[in-house]
């Protein structure tokens, strides 16, 4: 089982989406059995809100449906996850902040796993929740692909189910 944990700052928008946008991935692939797959807020701001409706409808518009109630991150979410994947320098700076430097091996930004390395604006603030999904889209697309060939033996129990 690989736990997968996306990160943004108040889990509502960005991480919830990705959340949902990985799991209908590995869901495609056949994969669901070998993750569990979580979203964050680095802040307690929205904790209990739902996925704010802009990010939920863009989501439907492309076919992923979900739920998501925001939920405050901690550091034993941290260590109870093998990859912790935030949306931007802020959020990379929020984790650190939270495990005073430690688990840096596990914590990469999303757009790291791309040709086109960069932050997944916040479309709260730029209101682009297109954007935003094809970033996110594109992140764990890179993500999705860089697991299946570092740890390809995890997905062997799927092959067979």
């Amino acid at each position: 089982m690989i736990n997968v944990a996306f990160v943004c700052l108040g889990n509502i928008c960005r991480s919830p989406m990705a959340e949902l946008i990985f799991k209908n991935m590995v869901k495609e692939r056949g994969l669901s059995s070998s993750f569990r797959i979580t979203s964050f807020g680095t802040s307690d701001c929205e904790e209990g809100n739902p996925i704010y409706p802009p990010a939920k409808k863009t989501l439907i518009m492309h076919g992923i449906a979900g739920n998501h109630t925001a939920v405050q991150l901690t550091l034993k979410d941290i260590k109870n996850n093998d990859y912790i994947l935030v949306m931007d320098g802020s959020n990379l700076f929020d984790v650190l902040r939270i495990t005073d430097g430690g688990y840096d091996e596990k914590i990469f930004k999303l757009c790291s796993f791309t040709d086109n390395v960069r932050d997944v604006a916040d479309p709260w603030y730029t209101r682009d929740f297109e954007r935003a999904f094809y970033d996110i889209e594109d992140g764990c697309k890179g993500f999705l692909e860089f697991l299946l060939k570092e740890k390809a033996e995890a997905f062997k129990y799927d092959k067979y189910n």
